[in-house]
């Protein structure tokens, strides 16, 4: 044993062994198990629900080790489903193949069909618009009479709206970089050298900024905001080899149902500063310290993230099962109130006094268990973290019962942010902080667009057919939210 661990004392020891013990179990769970949060309580929702209308017992001060037994009900097997003709959606388009029988039938009956449906697929394909105007010649060289050609998205550009829609929806929402987008079309026999490519994604993102501007606004006036943050590489041409670490801050408005995407160069508070420099209302936050000037101004309340508090104790089952456990426990009751809500679509009173009959209580409960137990455990130990963090961010965890507006996280904001990360695996980087822009402005619409139920290729191609010729101050009537589809 060398000198220095002679010296260390049994509680040094200790925590050093826990923490040890923490490390290889997030390392385990990065290779070998699932990273999806997933918690399997003693009880199942259905006694958690029934507990919504009984009187909640008091925490004790430490949990006890009880076991817990129940009879699982049994699941009413579903009736086996038979093949349908009837699977593949109405809406795609038949080809019919009348097969004939090989003998002559001409002198029967037809008594009815055989119909065998198959889902086939056709490689979508580069084809020519050709756009002819005849030319007429005016008497006594007067001029020449012809039709005026369309507007296009690139001006004096080979590609079309429904092509350039495709490359973004390829980029963005496929997440597949651009240089693959050309071996698809080099196998069709057309070459698009990448400067042009480059060139229609940068062309097609200009239409997109009044589109964009506008959505800004929208947002900034919101009175209930989500926001979130998350990383982009961006090529940085001043350090040739290396890339960059920018960030995409996403705003969302959960009552609008709007998304916004904000680049900046970096996570420092500037970006949100200046962003929500005139927001008022309410800002569902983690417990990231760069939004700590925005709740501080008057007119702008906090709100919590009880998932991000719940992945604490979701981390430190390895280190202290049980308390861990009490907790998620206690969390997923919150959360079965939250779904009741959400199926029964309870309006925003109702959705109040339903939290103020039953989350109320059990928050109460949380709050006395965290401060008996914040001094039974080491302050660096994951538990340690989990309560630590949860009391740090207590006003703000238990602000949600207070409006029924307010969702009990900001997992919504979340789901914006995923595509991003998917993006990240695949074209690995943005080209330049210019690209990054570009790339916040394409997120923006095609989140939204998903969030409105709107087919995000048809919308770009769409609004990439009508806006050059739109009317500026009408053109929020093209944004997802209030896009109705012209009729050709």
């Amino acid at each position: 044993m060398s000198d220095t661990a002679r010296t260390l004392t049994y509680d040094e020891l200790l925590f050093e062994n826990l923490r040890l013990r923490e490390e290889l179990a997030q390392l385990k769970r990065l290779i070998f198990g699932q990273k999806r949060e997933r918690f399997v309580p003693l009880v199942n929702e259905q006694q958690l629900a029934i507990a919504l209308h009984e009187e909640l017992p008091a925490a004790p001060a430490v949990p006890p080790t009880t076991t817990i037994t129940y009879t699982r009900r049994e699941k009413k097997s579903s009736p086996i489903k038979l093949p349908s003709r009837n699977l593949l959606p109405a809406h795609l388009r038949r080809e019919e193949i009348v097969i004939a029988p090989a003998e002559d039938v001409s002198t029967l009956k037809k008594i009815g069909e055989e119909i065998t449906e198959e889902l086939e697929f056709v490689q979508p394909q580069l084809y020519v618009k050709r756009y002819i105007r005849p030319k007429y010649a005016r008497p006594e060289g007067e001029g020449i009479v012809v039709a005026t050609l369309p507007s296009r998205p690139i001006e004096k550009g080979i590609a079309g709206p429904g092509l350039l829609a495709h490359i973004l929806m390829s980029k963005f929402v496929d997440h597949l970089p651009l240089y693959r987008q050309r071996q698809q079309f080099r196998r069709q026999g057309v070459e698009i050298p990448g400067a042009t490519m480059d060139g229609w994604v940068t062309g097609s993102c200009q239409w997109f900024v009044p589109l964009y501007d506008t959505q800004r606004r929208m947002i900034q006036q919101s009175p209930y905001l989500m926001a979130d943050e998350t990383p982009i590489p961006v090529l940085d041409r001043t350090k040739p080899g290396k890339t960059h670490l920018g960030y995409l801050w996403v705003y969302y408005d959960p009552g609008a149902q709007l998304v916004l995407f904000d680049y900046r160069r970096g996570r420092d508070r500037a970006g949100p500063n200046e962003f929500l420099k005139n927001f008022r209302g309410h800002l569902q936050i983690d417990g990231y310290d760069g939004y700590n000037d925005i709740i501080k101004r008057p007119g702008v309340t906090a709100v919590g993230c009880m998932a991000h508090a719940r992945r604490y104790f979701e981390h430190a089952q390895e280190n202290d099962r049980d308390r861990a456990q009490w907790m998620l426990s206690k969390i997923q009751a919150l959360y079965v109130i939250e779904r009741q809500a959400r199926e029964a679509a309870l309006p925003v009173e109702e959705r109040y006094q339903l939290r103020q009959h039953h989350a109320l209580p059990v928050l109460a409960e949380i709050k006395i268990w965290l401060d008996a137990n914040l001094t039974c455990v080491l302050p660096k130990s994951a538990i340690g973290k989990a309560i630590g963090y949860m009391l740090g961010q207590w006003s703000k965890l238990e602000k949600y019962v207070t409006d029924g507006r307010l969702e009990i996280d900001n997992n919504l904001v979340e789901n914006a942010i995923r595509p991003v990360a998917l993006g990240r695996k695949n074209y690995l980087f943005a080209g330049s902080h210019e690209g990054a822009k570009r790339a916040a402005m394409i997120y923006t619409l095609v989140a939204t667009a998903k969030l409105h139920h709107v087919e995000p290729y048809e919308y770009l191609k769409d609004i990439l057919s009508r806006i050059p010729d739109y009317p500026h101050h009408k053109v929020a009537d093209l944004l997802p939210q209030s896009w109705t589809p012209k009729k050709y």
